[in-house]
């Protein structure tokens, strides 16, 4: 391991070179910035990580059956498992969505899960991903750098390989492609995950493409080429649900196709992930994945949700107001970090304020235990020092559920902070799942 500590300064040169950086488009300005890597990798026992691995898969077979149900027969709201309200009034679903089945009915093909590890051992889910989650590149690309670096360690340790996440990917698209090729859509440079999506199609063997290179003719997708347009049968989009068809979501989008959704719609094209997931990732939504465990898989959640209190509900509001000052609140339509709020850093007038805020508008939000996660190690000045982690596991859903055998773990590098997201300043580390 020493051997691979004493590279850290190359791997992260390495790193830039490839372009590894994450941008961040906020106020009208574009940034970009390295994206810091510590070689010090999380370590998952592999017994562990069978836990994980089974919990996940569950999971996300669940909640695929849930945005079915959302967009045909809405029997779990029928039935008063989760209220109309959480359904409708998210801004995750859409209308324009209502009744069309995906190829192979797969929704969330590649679902990006935040769980965390609290001091207890126990593991926590804190988030689900299932619209474009982004994160498998890092560590891919960084492991590969480090056994460059340290071919020694990776003979020392063993490490589950994680190489394979190319081939993974390109089974999933091939499983549900309605005929044509297999094409990354991104919405070009300035994307926050640009390096991501060039990275996964050189993996995958997909083509890289931007909107001015995709048309629709007579409900089908078709790359444009120096010859013939080709027809494409699998799209893994990385641009967002309300910019993907200006003549169907927002009008004003010039980095969607137009008349995709025709050709989704008349099953022409798959689209990985699906439209109109993030009915099932708003974070209101969340509260009730246990019960959409049970309700469409009979069984009882093997991961647990960390401690939640939906202010809609009148007990958990009043529960949420008496205790604001020990719980984190979360905007159910914020991401990336932001709308986080924890109660015992504000003010005694801003938490007047923000109960008043609950008070008037309690589907906005969700209240939780703070949950004192494990601090892993990092490298920082040459030190040894702790800091808060998460886990962003990947699971792949084709002809089968498969988890990754690796995953994204980010860092606070704030040692006050909980808050471990990329554009919130965190960095970055690889996760081994380590074979007894």
């Amino acid at each position: 391991m020493k051997t691979l500590l004493a590279h850290t300064k190359e791997i992260n040169e390495q790193l830039a070179r490839y372009g590894v950086k994450f941008g961040i488009y906020k106020d009208g300005t574009f940034n970009e910035r390295l994206f810091p890597f510590d070689p010090v990798p999380r370590q998952i026992p592999e017994k562990d990580f069978a836990v994980l691995e089974k919990g996940l898969m569950q999971r996300v077979t669940a909640l695929n059956q849930f945005i079915y149900d959302i967009y045909h027969d809405k029997k779990i709201v029928k039935d008063g498992v989760v209220p109309e309200e959480f359904v409708y009034r998210s801004p995750g679903y859409l209308a324009q969505c209502e009744n069309i089945t995906p190829s192979k009915k797969v929704y969330s093909h590649i679902s990006g899960i935040d769980l965390v590890e609290g001091k207890d051992g126990v593991w926590y889910i804190l988030e689900d991903n299932l619209r474009i989650p982004s994160g498998a590149s890092y560590p891919l690309i960084a492991r590969t750098i480090c056994r460059r670096c340290s071919p020694d360690t990776f003979k020392r340790y063993h490490v589950r390989d994680n190489r394979d996440y190319g081939a993974l990917l390109k089974r999933t698209m091939d499983y549900v492609n309605t005929g044509g090729i297999n094409v990354i859509f991104t919405p070009g440079r300035y994307n926050a995950a640009y390096f991501e999506h060039s990275y996964l199609a050189e993996q995958a063997g997909a083509v890289l493409a931007e909107s001015n290179d995709l048309f629709v003719e007579n409900q089908v997708l078709y790359y444009r080429t120096n010859r013939d347009p080709v027809r494409v049968g699998a799209l893994y989009r990385r641009v967002s649900d309300e910019y993907m068809d200006p003549l169907c979501f927002e009008p004003s989008s010039l980095i969607g196709i137009p008349n995709i959704m025709d050709a989704y719609r008349a099953g022409n094209v798959a689209m990985i992930n699906a439209p109109g997931n993030g009915v099932a990732d708003d974070k209101g939504i969340y509260y009730f994945v246990p019960k959409m465990i049970s309700y469409y898989l009979g069984e009882d959640a093997i991961l647990k949700n960390a401690p939640t209190y939906l202010p809609y509900y009148e007990e958990d509001r009043k529960y949420t107001l008496d205790n604001i000052d020990k719980l984190v609140i979360k905007d159910v339509a914020e991401a990336g970090g932001y709308g986080v709020v924890f109660g015992e850093n504000l003010t005694a007038e801003q938490r007047e304020d923000l109960k008043n805020t609950i008070q008037n508008a309690p589907r906005r939000f969700i209240a939780q235990e703070v949950i004192d996660f494990k601090d892993l190690p990092i490298l920082e000045n040459g030190e040894t020092v702790e800091r808060k982690a998460d886990l962003r596991a990947f699971v792949l859903s084709g002809e089968d559920v498969q988890v990754w055998p690796s995953g994204l773990t980010r860092f606070s590098r704030n040692p006050d902070s909980f808050v471990v997201n990329s554009s919130q300043g965190g960095g970055f580390k690889d996760t081994w799942i380590v074979c007894q």
